[in-house]
């Protein structure tokens, strides 16, 4: 049977699924006959490269640096098809995954770092519906106001259509612009060259523990409830991971934000700017975050204006 060559069909049959365990990549002792469950070998000019599972490899007595988790794309690809690797490459280095690629007779497989593998597999389910993730660009902040202007045209509080322009999109261009801003925790979500999301997160404080304040976050009113927005909660989440960041605090409902991770401020030691904002004043602590803070959180400036 022969492959799929049309890429739009090619992306939107993606159906990535992960192998289980661990997977590494190995140099074969020269001389030494081949044994052991291989899964792929490449001959070069200095030797004989083999992947194989971890387990494998530790009982054969292999060497191994890079551990990953492979993930098969199930559509079946042409080997002549063009364009397909390109789009999974640069979807996934937007989100920041190193990516090496096999390709099969019937699939294309993929070996990403194992702690990056769901992170990947959301970059892969996005992308069959045509999502990408990547940072803000200055070219795209016209198009990223217009959107929070959609966005937020119905207030969240109320339910309400909100006269005039929503107050999210003045406090957006001032975010843009101040000593707080973040570039790489300005993230949008594009389908078909169109920013249908956008997140971001800027400098915030409790005392003097540097941390991050998450909002405004916006998606096209056509593309909400399809996963774009939970897509950049996750991204946000993974960037600032990376980046060192102790915490994100946000104000949103207590009954959606808890999904990824946020707790009642409070419970982690940190007051709401406002006292009767309680429970919606929510934050995500990371790997970094440290015992003991106490005190009330500090927004970047322009929230202060609000």
């Amino acid at each position: 049977m022969s492959g799929e060559t049309d890429l739009k069909t090619l992306l939107e049959s993606l159906h990535p699924v992960a192998r289980d365990g661990e997977y590494v990549y190995a140099l074969w002792p020269h001389g030494r006959p081949l044994e052991g469950g291989i899964e792929a070998a490449v001959r070069e000019a200095e030797g004989l490269t083999v992947v194989l599972h971890r387990d494998e490899a530790d009982s054969l007595g292999l060497s191994y640096d890079f551990v990953a988790t492979w993930i098969t794309l199930q559509v079946h690809s042409a080997l002549e098809a063009v364009g397909l690797t390109a789009a999974v490459s640069a979807a996934l280095t937007h989100a920041g995954i190193s990516c090496n690629v096999l390709a099969g007779f019937h699939h294309d497989h993929l070996l990403v770092p194992s702690e990056d593998a769901g992170r990947a597999m959301d970059v892969l389910r996005l992308l069959a519906r045509g999502v990408v993730l990547r940072s803000e660009r200055p070219e795209d902040r016209a198009e990223i106001l217009e959107l929070t202007a959609r966005a937020f045209s119905v207030s969240p509080v109320t339910g309400e259509p909100v006269e005039g322009t929503p107050i999210e999109v003045g406090l957006l261009r001032e975010l843009f612009e101040c000593s707080e801003y973040v570039p790489e925790l300005s993230i949008v979500a594009e389908m078909g060259g169109e920013i249908v999301g956008h997140a971001i997160s800027t400098r915030g404080w409790v005392g003097e523990l540097e941390m991050l304040g998450l909002g405004p976050i916006g998606v096209l009113p056509p593309f909400q409830r399809r996963g774009v927005g939970s897509a950049l909660m996750r991204e946000t989440a993974a960037r600032a991971t990376a980046l060192g960041e102790p915490g994100i605090a946000l104000l949103g409902s207590p009954l959606y934000y808890p999904r990824f991770g946020y707790v009642p401020a409070t419970s982690m030691g940190v007051e709401p700017p406002e006292a009767m904002w309680g429970e919606h004043f929510q934050l995500l602590p990371l790997p970094e975050w440290p015992d003991g803070v106490r005190g009330t959180f500090r927004y970047a400036a322009p929230f202060n204006r609000l």
